[in-house]
């Protein structure tokens, strides 16, 4: 999968994150895919999916009663 879009893009993290240690997941959204890291270490590896995937894994959480 094409991952060119991570070097531009624009990374959120949860409004709910604390800010306290900066531990959370952040998420970049493109047209297609969908790029996740670990916001304790932007540079480090980033996971890649395609935005069905990222949709898939979304209603699975709201399926087991969790919120995204």
């Amino acid at each position: 999968m094409n991952r060119d879009f991570l070097t531009t893009a624009i990374w959120r993290k949860s409004s709910r994150s604390l800010n306290e240690n900066a531990q959370c997941v952040e998420v970049a959204l493109a047209l297609h895919a969908v790029g996740i890291r670990d916001s304790k270490d932007p540079r480090g590896p980033s996971l890649v999916v395609t935005a069905p995937q990222w949709m898939a894994f979304i209603g699975g959480l709201k399926d087991a009663g969790l919120r995204p």
